[in-house]
């Protein structure tokens, strides 16, 4: 199978396992995470499971959650 492409119709990636964020909720924060049998890992909004996803590499993967760990993006997130 070809990679998926950004913006990949969520449905069309077969049967993963979709990780909801402890953080996520009623505010309309709502992100979920899934593993491809390629490797490669997606991400949706949940609030609409059959809309878009977002696909990176594990290697993009693995550089974005250990920035996110490190607080590289915390300068998004404050005023």
């Amino acid at each position: 199978m070809d990679r998926p492409v950004n913006g990949v119709q969520a449905s069309k990636l077969g049967p993963v396992w979709w990780r909801k964020s402890r953080r996520s909720g009623p505010s309309g924060n709502c992100v979920e995470a899934a593993e491809l049998p390629s490797g490669d890992v997606a991400v949706r909004n949940s609030r609409y499971p059959d809309g878009p996803a977002l696909v990176f590499t594990r290697a993009e993967w693995i550089a974005f959650v250990g920035g996110a760990a490190d607080g590289d993006f915390t300068s998004l997130v404050s005023g």
